[in-house]
């Protein structure tokens, strides 16, 4: 639990790390997603199509 001391927030380094993901991990997570979709498309229309 987050103490105050002289004014100031004090934590833990535990509870510091502790944070909202950014929109650099959504960013990361949307990319990574899309291009395994694209891999597998492709790998399904070179070996797989009728």
């Amino acid at each position: 639990m987050a103490t105050h001391r002289d004014g100031r927030i004090v934590e833990t380094p535990t509870e510091a790390r502790q944070a909202e993901p950014g929109p650099s991990v959504l960013a990361l997570l949307t990319a990574s997603t899309s291009l395994a979709v694209l891999i597998l498309g492709v790998v399904w229309f070179a070996f797989f199509r009728v």
